[in-house]
């Protein structure tokens, strides 16, 4: 389960402590929390980043949202305890046709590769899209290729009729 939080949130003095009962009160493990921060947060005081230590501590698992659009320093990524960055959908919409924006992508897939972060790429719109990023290693993707937003209700029913989530193939795809 993936959560967003604000910098606020992790102001709160008791942030792990809240962590902690609400894991508790759903009977999930903390390895399948995902909390997803900015990188604006990774400006904060110590204080904070003390935070992200304590979470990770407890096996809950760290991701940047939105990553590349922020101001924060790279040196970040090698001293916190950061699991996943999602590549911010501004550098994957005009993939692979903005030389840019591919540049970026790899740029990102790579530094991750060799930090061993797993990266996610937001707003997956395109089978070319879906096949540049996966030959150049992404781990995960989100977007509409996959499945245009749906209710709770109709996830629930989705995933229970087939036990995953519908992922179009195509023959480019396959070779």
């Amino acid at each position: 389960m993936s959560v967003n939080m604000s910098v606020r949130q992790f102001r709160h003095q008791d942030m792990v402590g809240n962590v902690a009962r609400a894991l508790a009160a759903a009977s999930l493990d903390p390895e399948h929390l995902d909390l997803e921060i900015t990188e604006s947060i990774l400006l904060e005081e110590q204080s904070v980043i003390n935070t992200l230590h304590e979470l990770d501590g407890m096996g809950v698992e760290i991701s940047i949202d939105d990553f590349g659009t922020g101001y924060s320093s790279l040196s970040y990524l090698k001293r916190l305890p950061i699991d996943t960055l999602k590549i911010d959908r501004s550098f994957v919409q005009n993939i692979p046709h903005d030389a840019d924006d591919a540049a970026i992508a790899q740029a990102i897939l790579a530094m991750a590769r060799s930090l061993d972060i797993v990266v996610v790429a937001e707003g997956v719109e395109t089978i070319e899209q879906l096949v540049f990023l996966r030959h150049h290693g992404c781990n995960a993707m989100q977007g509409n290729y996959f499945s245009e937003p749906l209710p709770a209700d109709e996830l629930v029913v989705l995933l229970r009729n087939t036990g995953q989530f519908p992922l179009p193939r195509t023959k480019s795809m396959l070779s």
